[in-house]
């Protein structure tokens, strides 16, 4: 999880081979670096254990564990439950959420995240998505190093990088005025980031149809205290835990659902984070590449206003609470004479180039359109944010607004 300082992951891998996938020409960010890196070491055919999803199954769990560590190539890494065990407490020990915990394993600095298995998987096909998922890599992507099997459940382990969440960064409980995001910039920057690491996840990854993500969100998204650059935490999740299935469309009952992906791509069924859900997930239940972009959306608009997807006020007219979205906020903003000065975030002080404010928020609302037809593929949405980086960086070289990007991200 990504929720504090302890709980981010991902530390640089070693002994890889690098290809540069560059944005645009024009794009003077520091640039974000795709590898997809294989070994030498042959996938040997093994034979086809089954796992026995009871917790009374561990000779079963062993045997399975076994047969996929001698499968794969030898990075990523397979640890045995007794690693983890022993490196997490017993599971009691530096706990960051209800399901992570923070610990060192193999002298690594690393974060393991629990999830339960949602289908039936068997070795080989548990043993192809880890291979695929572990080689590739992105500057913007938290890496994930292995796994462990055990029972019912499967153990991912992620790198750990000191950092705070996005959604940390933008809303400090301990001091609501302050922001560690406190320039335009420095937004832009991370919306630069997380939309060429989402473009990577669906696009360029080591798989040859991409990945769901199906998490994304502010909460997901780690801000390294190094540099105040982001990653997306959690890449690998839903394909290791089985709530990716391969198919050619979305079963949604809609006429356009089959449109919404290639042939053999992924499509995702799981629980959705509130105010990050598209219509169609909504009623379908199952995620697309189309509803990461929805997700995408929202997390654009939070960047931009400081505020949360969907919070509840006290109304004081009715007398009770009130739904306000940052999605409808920022739609009546937008069509108002000056509505996006006023709504763009305060802690800014003014200080930001409204026409690309304007375009900028108009990139986040056609990620959100309705239609999932009509939403743009992150391919497209990161070489617009490239642009608006650039015009961003233009005029506050212009305005001679330098960014220490040395800011501790300690509580305040």
């Amino acid at each position: 999880m990504c929720k504090s300082k302890k709980s981010t992951s991902v530390v640089q891998s070693k002994n890889r081979n690098r290809n540069h996938r560059s944005p645009p020409s024009s794009y003077s960010a520091p640039p974000s670096t795709a590898t997809a890196t294989s070994s030498e070491v042959p996938i040997t055919e093994s034979r086809s254990y089954i796992f026995n999803w009871s917790k009374s199954s561990s000779v079963s769990s062993r045997a399975s564990l076994s047969s996929l560590k001698d499968s794969l190539p030898e990075n990523p890494l397979i640890y045995h439950y007794s690693e983890i065990a022993t490196a997490t407490a017993n599971f009691s020990g530096n706990r960051l959420s209800s399901n992570s915990w923070r610990c060192s394993v193999r002298d690594r600095d690393v974060v393991v995240f629990q999830r339960k298995f949602r289908r039936h998987m068997e070795t080989p096909e548990l043993r192809d998505r880890l291979a695929v998922i572990c080689r590739s890599h992105h500057s913007s992507v938290v890496k994930l190093l292995g796994a462990s099997v055990s029972g019912n459940y499967i153990y991912l382990v992620y790198e750990f990088v000191p950092g705070i969440s996005l959604t940390e960064c933008l809303r400090n409980s301990r001091n609501p005025s302050f922001t560690d995001l406190s320039t335009w910039i420095s937004r832009m920057q991370i919306a630069a980031d997380i939309a060429h690491g989402l473009d990577y996840i669906h696009n360029f990854s080591s798989s040859g149809s991409g990945f769901v993500h199906n998490h994304i969100k502010s909460s997901s998204i780690v801000v390294a205290e190094e540099n105040l650059r982001a990653k997306i935490c959690h890449f690998g999740t839903s394909d290791l835990s089985g709530e990716s299935v391969a198919g050619t469309g979305i079963a949604s009952g809609s006429d356009s659902g089959p449109k919404l992906k290639k042939s053999g791509s992924r499509t995702v069924k799981f629980e959705g984070a509130r105010g990050y859900m598209a219509p169609e997930f909504q009623f379908s239940g199952v995620a697309t590449q189309k509803t990461d972009v929805y997700a995408f959306g929202v997390v654009v608009l939070e960047l931009l206003s400081g505020e949360e997807a969907l919070r509840f006020e006290l109304d004081n007219d009715e007398g009770g609470y009130r739904r306000v979205s940052v999605v409808e906020t920022a739609r009546i903003a937008a069509e108002e004479h000056g509505g996006v000065r006023k709504w763009v975030d305060k802690r800014l002080k003014d200080s930001f180039p409204v026409e690309v404010a304007e375009r900028m928020i108009r990139v986040g609302l056609e990620c959100l359109e309705e239609d999932p037809i009509e939403r743009p593929d992150m391919g497209r949405v990161a070489v617009e944010v490239s642009k608006l980086y650039l015009e961003s960086q233009k005029w506050t070289e212009k305005m001679g607004n330098n960014i220490d990007l040395s800011l501790s991200l300690a509580p305040r």
